[in-house]
C-alpha cells in the first residue's frame, strides 16, 4: 500500500486529490452549506485550511466531478448534481500588505482585472473597486446566463497589517466596507457567497450594510468545518499517526472549539508527523508584534484568561479603533471556547480557555519574557525536575531567583502588584511555561484553592497572601489549607499532594515565607 503524502503548506483541493496526498473529506459541510442557504461568514484563525475549504468550494460548485471521486459530495446522499458548472469570480486579498488606500484600490483593480481575464470580461479601471466588483459580476452573468458564486479570502486582511496604525485600520475598514456593500445589491445575480477571514465582524462595522450573511464562526454544526478531529488522525492518517500516543498528541494540540466538536490546527499535525518530534509550530509561525504590545498596553496576566467567561459583544466586536485584547486572543486562535451555557433568560455566554499544551506553554513564555523584559531566560528543564522530585526547598529558589529577574518597574508600573492574584498570576504564567495541567482558583466544596499544578508525580496546592495586607478573620496561608481540607479534592487521586502557603512581601517583591506540608507529615 502506497503511503499517502502530507499536503502541507498545499491550498489547491485539486492537486491534494491528484497527487497522492492525504484529504480530510470536508465536503458534508459544503453540501449543507449550499442546500441550505446563500451568504455565509467564516472566521477561524491563521493556518486552519480556510483557503483550502475555499478551493474545495470553486472546485465543487463549477463542476469538476472528477476530484470528488470517492468523497461524500459525489455520493447519492450529498443530492449535488456535478453537471451544473456555475461560474465562480474568487477574490484574496492574503498575497499583499497594503498601507493605504491607493495601495488597496490597486490591488482590488488587480484582483478584479485577473478575474474578469479569465471570463474574458473588460472592467473599467477607473472606477471605485466596488463598481468593479458589481460590473464583473453583470458582465460574467450575462456571459454565461448563470447566477455567479463569489467567494473571498482573507477579507480582511487588510485591516489587519494596519492594527499597529488604529486610524489606518479604520480607514481600510471604511474603504472594504464600500467594497463589500456592493454584494447586497447583487442579490438576484448571485448563487452563493462565502467570506472567510481572521476576524469576526461586528454588525455596526464592515459588513452593515452586507446584513444578510449568516455568519457560522460560532455555529456548531460548523465547529470542524476547518481543522482535523481526532478520529481523522486515526483514519485519514493513521499510518502517520499510530507512530505516537494519543494521549500526547490531544495533549499538545488538541482543544480548538467554537461550540461544537473540537479539532486540531492541520499545521501542527502535519509538521509533527513529518518531524517527527513535538514543537508549538503553528504558534512559531505567528508574529504577534502588536498582540504584545497591546497586552503591555492593558495587561491582564495569563490566569485570567484561562477560564474568563465572556459574552457575545467580546467574541464578535472586533473595533480596529478600540481593539480589545480578548477579543484579538480569541479570534487570532491564542483562546478557545471551552463551553458555553445559553438560556432565553441569560442569553448566551462562553468560558474560554487556552486550547491545548502548544498554546499554553507558548503564550505564557512569550508573557515571561515581557515580564522579565527578555533579561533572563526561564529554566525549564530545572524547574520541570524539581516540580517532579517534589523537591519543596529547591523549587522555592527556583520562584525566589525568578521573582528577583523581574525589573523592579514591572512592579511598580502594575497597580495590582500588591495584591495575592498579582503573585498568583505570575507563578502561574512560570509553571504554565512548562506545559503542566493548572488550575488557578481550583474550586472545593469548602473554598478556593489559590493553584493548582500537577505534574506527573503530584499534585501541589498553592495559598498565597501579601504581607501587610492581612484583614480580621485571614489565616496563615498553609493554615487556611489544613483547615479547609483544600488537598482532600485529590484523595482519589494516586499522586501525592504537596500542600504550600506562600506569603509575598510587597517591598523586598519577593517571598517572605514559604510553609511547606509534605504527604505522610
Amino acid at each position: 500500500m502506497v503511503l499517502l503524502k502530507l499536503p502541507i503548506g498545499i491550498q489547491s483541493f485539486s492537486e491534494i486529490r491528484t497527487g497522492g496526498y492525504a484529504y480530510v473529506d470536508k465536503t458534508p459541510y459544503i453540501a449543507s452549506l449550499v442546500h441550505e442557504g446563500k451568504y455565509y461568514f467564516l472566521s477561524r484563525p491563521r493556518r486552519f485550511g480556510k483557503s483550502l475549504f475555499l478551493d474545495t468550494l470553486d472546485c465543487a460548485l463549477s463542476g469538476k466531478k472528477e476530484f470528488f471521486k470517492g468523497l461524500f459530495l459525489d455520493g447519492p446522499d450529498s443530492g449535488w448534481d456535478f453537471s451544473v458548472k456555475w461560474p465562480v469570480i474568487r477574490i484574496s486579498l492574503g498575497q499583499r500588505i497594503n498601507r493605504s488606500s491607493d495601495e488597496l484600490h490597486e490591488y482590488l483593480t488587480r484582483i478584479i482585472s485577473l478575474e474578469a481575464d479569465r471570463f474574458g470580461c473588460s472592467i473599467d479601471p477607473h472606477i471605485s473597486p466596488g463598481f468593479q466588483l458589481e460590473d464583473l459580476i453583470r458582465a460574467v452573468n450575462k456571459k454565461t446566463g448563470l447566477q455567479v458564486v463569489l467567494l473571498v479570502d482573507e477579507y480582511d486582511k487588510p485591516i489587519l497589517d494596519n492594527l499597529g496604525s488604529p486610524s489606518q485600520s479604520a480607514i481600510m475598514r471604511d474603504e472594504l466596507k464600500s467594497f463589500y456593500g456592493m454584494i447586497k445589491e447583487m442579490d438576484k445575480l448571485l448563487k452563493f457567497v462565502f467570506l472567510t477571514g481572521v476576524s469576526k465582524f461586528a454588525k455596526t462595522g464592515i459588513f452593515s450594510g452586507l446584513n444578510n450573511l449568516n455568519d457560522i464562526t460560532l455555529d456548531s454544526r460548523y465547529s470542524a468545518i476547518c481543522g482535523y478531529t481526532h478520529e481523522d488522525l486515526m483514519q485519514v492518517f493513521a499510518d502517520y499517526s499510530k507512530n505516537f500516543q494519543q494521549s500526547e498528541i490531544r495533549e499538545w494540540y488538541n482543544g480548538y472549539s467554537w461550540t461544537g466538536q473540537q479539532v486540531y490546527n492541520p499545521f501542527d499535525i502535519l509538521l509533527l508527523f513529518s518531524k517527527g518530534i513535538y514543537r508549538p509550530y503553528w504558534f512559531e509561525t505567528g508574529t504577534p508584534t502588536f498582540l504584545i504590545r497591546l497586552w503591555k498596553e492593558k495587561p491582564r496576566l495569563p490566569a485570567e484568561y484561562d477560564g474568563l467567561v465572556a459574552g457575545e459583544e467580546l467574541l464578535g466586536s472586533f473595533d480596529p479603533e478600540n481593539i480589545r485584547t480578548e477579543t484579538l486572543l480569541f479570534q487570532a486562535g491564542y483562546l478557545t471556547i471551552r463551553s458555553f451555557k445559553s438560556s432565553a433568560e441569560e442569553g448566551t455566554w462562553y468560558t474560554l480557555g487556552f486550547p491545548n499544551r502548544e498554546v499554553r506553554e507558548s503564550f505564557n513564555r512569550r508573557i515571561l519574557g515581557v515580564l522579565q523584559d527578555d533579561q533572563a531566560m526561564v529554566p525549564l528543564p530545572g524547574l520541570r525536575k524539581v516540580l517532579e522530585s517534589g523537591d519543596s526547598e529547591e523549587l522555592y529558589s527556583v520562584f525566589h531567583s525568578f521573582l528577583s529577574s523581574i525589573p523592579h518597574d514591572n512592579y511598580r508600573n502594575s497597580l495590582i502588584s500588591r495584591f495575592e492574584g498579582y503573585y498568583a498570576s505570575v507563578v502561574y504564567a512560570y509553571l504554565a511555561s512548562l506545559g503542566y495541567e493548572i488550575i488557578p482558583e481550583d474550586t472545593t466544596n469548602k473554598g478556593r484553592i489559590d493553584l493548582s499544578v500537577k505534574t506527573r508525580s503530584y499534585i501541589w496546592i498553592f495559598e498565597f497572601k501579601v504581607a501587610g495586607t492581612y484583614h480580621p478573620g485571614n489565616k496563615d496561608p498553609l493554615l487556611q489549607v489544613k483547615e479547609r481540607g483544600y488537598a482532600e479534592k485529590y484523595a482519589s487521586d494516586p499522586r501525592p499532594v504537596i500542600e504550600t502557603g506562600v506569603v509575598f512581601n510587597p517591598k523586598t517583591r519577593n517571598i517572605d515565607r514559604w510553609d511547606v506540608v509534605k504527604p505522610g507529615s
